[in-house]
């Protein structure tokens, strides 16, 4: 099994209230590293991920592989927070806890009397994080959010494609990555002020914003040049040729964005005319005539396979490399060098491998994952209860009165 980071939260307790896949995700960053996350959960139900996933038996054992895949080393507790000593467990467990960090839509915890000022109240080190599609004010704070709504309004889905195919969204839920892990650093950098001056922190985490954050170039030349992005498809908007191109058996990415790589392409290509060529010779120009290069060197690219180029380009000190399927890219010998992909016991009792992906982030040379498989749902209510002092008598009471 997998070791935690080595220690670099051991001690830090978080409450995960959060939902799905922003939330889960940055409490997942931190559970890696060591801290101790106990997932609170709704009775019966749990979090929405557990029913979501390509495995339809695994969502109906409430183990579904979107939930598998972000909630490994975390504890579940289950708490009714529609019930009145079911608040109260929170509020006793916010007492001992460093931070609470939750994804509901704003306002939602103040509804049901758990706001930051209650929360603070109780405990008034804790670091609190607040995880929306917009934030918690704002004349879109009560708009409901999903990866691909954020992906649009924030722009994303105007520069991918091409003027034919876009807008296209990405392939994968980046707005919800990028907000759990913004909230991730943010928790961790709040503990720091928190160890130095003993002041919590109350934290509002925009997936909308941690996705403009996150374009580069296209943000930048807009904010600074005035200039309004524009779909390139596969094509590098800063150089040429950089972008994807077809071979004689499946497609490579080349960024030859210096000349000294543009050269060594057209060696290893065995095309140096182009070199001296006036379309071609100057970074500027082969901006300009980008089609007609790519037309070119696609010639000679055609002579051999993908993975044939990457390893002579590579050789030639060209940036290149394959594109790749996500079964292929993780069966990549980088991968399983890096210790990246965690093997756990599956939970609930299941005879069958749980591979989840750890962080990308190694501490003291060494991989960090998750150190326990997921929890079932509820599976350590007992454990946490008991942890926060009730005896056994009243746990049975919270039990029977549905309140966990």
């Amino acid at each position: 099994m997998t070791e935690p980071s080595g220690g670099l939260l051991d001690g830090v307790r978080v409450l995960d209230l959060t939902n799905v896949l922003a939330g889960p995700f940055a409490a997942y960053q931190l559970a890696m590293f060591g801290a101790d996350v106990v997932k609170v959960e709704v009775p019966q139900t749990g979090d929405l991920a557990r029913r979501l996933g390509a495995d339809g038996e695994l969502n109906r054992r409430l183990l579904g592989g979107s939930f598998l895949a972000q909630n490994g080393a975390k504890r579940s507790l289950t708490v009714n927070l529609k019930e009145p000593r079911g608040r109260e467990v929170l509020l006793r467990a916010v007492e001992s806890a460093d931070i609470l960090v939750e994804n509901f839509r704003p306002g939602v915890l103040d509804r049901l009397g758990l706001g930051w000022d209650v929360l603070r109240e109780a405990n008034p080190r804790l670091v609190y994080c607040s995880i929306s599609g917009f934030g918690a004010d704002g004349p879109f704070r009560e708009r409901p959010a999903y990866d691909q709504i954020v992906q649009g309004l924030s722009g994303m889905m105007s520069v991918t494609g091409t003027e034919a195919t876009g807008p296209l969204r990405a392939g994968f839920p980046v707005a919800d990555t990028l907000g759990g892990m913004s909230a991730a650093f943010a928790m961790a950098s709040a503990l720091h002020r928190r160890d130095v001056t003993g002041e919590g922190a109350r934290l509002d985490v925009s997936m909308l914003e941690a996705a403009l954050t996150a374009m580069g170039w296209v943000v930048s030349n807009a904010l600074i040049a005035g200039e309004d992005p524009t779909r390139m498809g596969n094509d590098n908007f800063t150089a040429a040729p950089s972008g994807t191109f077809r071979t004689g058996d499946g497609d490579i990415n080349i960024a030859a964005n210096e000349d000294r790589q543009f050269e060594a392409l057209c060696r290893v290509l065995d095309c140096e005319h182009l070199v001296d060529d006036p379309s071609f010779a100057e970074r500027g120009a082969r901006k300009v005539h980008r089609a007609e290069l790519t037309a070119e060197l696609e010639k000679r690219l055609a002579g051999k396979s993908a993975a044939e180029w990457e390893r002579e380009l590579g050789a030639a000190g060209v940036p290149a490399g394959r594109v790749l399927t996500v079964p292929e890219a993780l069966s990549q010998k980088q991968i399983e060098h890096r210790g990246f992909v965690h093997d756990l016991p599956f939970p609930g009792g299941l005879s069958r491998d749980l591979r989840v992906l750890g962080s990308p982030t190694q501490v003291d040379g060494a991989p960090v994952g998750p150190g326990a498989a997921p929890p079932a749902l509820g599976e350590h209510t007992d454990e946490v209860l008991t942890e926060l002092g009730y005896d056994q008598s009243t746990i049975q009471e919270l039990h029977e009165e549905g309140a966990v």
